[in-house]
């Protein structure tokens, strides 16, 4: 029987970097592609419990079916095992996601939401980003480690609760693959406010990443900026175990 490759992402079921990935895993086994109807950026881990999850089948090409729903990309993992898949898929691929999610951006990454809902219902998932925001982005530089990185899941699996961050620098020359740990620091939050036609003020969320983690630490933000293709695991168990002996002091 061939894998069962799970798609999903938050930029929508129209985004290249679906459609990308989708084609690239064809040759590895069937795919199932279920994404939002539309852009849902930075919902995170986010599921939708007061409104009623609409599906609709888009189209099928070869071996590759695409559905699109009303959900969020937690969701479109959910709804795709209990209400389109006839049985648990063999790995979830989420992205590819138009835009970096290193460091601490995966708190509130939608793409890599997906794969850690994966990885909570002990299914061997992987979130892809391009450090590229452009609705038009190239992401051939990512078809190598997709190939590799798909294969060597499918055959060995992963740890449990432990999904795979992979990103992908742009505008430089890539030099190789490393693994490696997420970049500590944090997003200035600036409410920029504007006025539209009607003459009403509103709030635009701008800001940029301030990376605290020690300079030359091999972190996926800095070897991003050298050129090279980074894959972070990361676990949906966020026990910091290493605090527990201070808290302890509680007691």
């Amino acid at each position: 029987m061939k894998p069962l490759i799970l798609i999903t992402n938050d930029d929508g079921i129209e985004a290249r970097g679906i459609e990308f990935l989708a084609k690239q895993v064809a040759s590895l086994g069937d795919v199932v592609v279920v994404a939002p109807d539309s852009p849902r950026s930075g919902q995170s881990c986010a599921i939708t419990v007061t409104n009623p999850l609409r599906l609709f089948k888009v189209k099928e090409e070869g071996n590759i079916k695409y559905y699109k729903t009303t959900g969020t990309p937690v969701d479109c993992v959910k709804l795709a095992i209990h209400g389109v898949l006839e049985r648990r898929p063999d790995i979830i691929l989420s992205g590819i996601n138009h835009g970096s999610n290193s460091g601490v951006s995966t708190v509130y990454s939608g793409t890599m939401g997906a794969a850690y809902e994966g990885a909570i219902i002990g299914i061997p998932s992987v979130g892809f980003s391009l450090c590229d925001h452009s609705p038009q982005a190239d992401f051939t530089p990512c078809k190598e480690v997709i190939q590799k990185v798909v294969k060597f899941v499918l055959k060995n699996g992963l740890p449990t609760s432990v999904s795979l961050n992979v990103n992908v620098p742009v505008g430089v020359e890539i030099k190789g693959i490393k693994v490696c740990k997420q970049a500590m620091g944090y997003w200035t939050e600036e409410y920029e406010k504007r006025v539209d036609s009607h003459g009403r003020e509103f709030y635009w969320l701008t800001g940029y990443f301030v990376n605290t983690s020690p300079k030359g630490e091999e972190t996926d933000e800095e070897l991003l900026s050298q050129g090279y293709i980074t894959i972070v695991p990361t676990s949906c168990d966020r026990t910091a175990t290493t605090a527990i002996p201070f808290v302890k002091n509680l007691l």
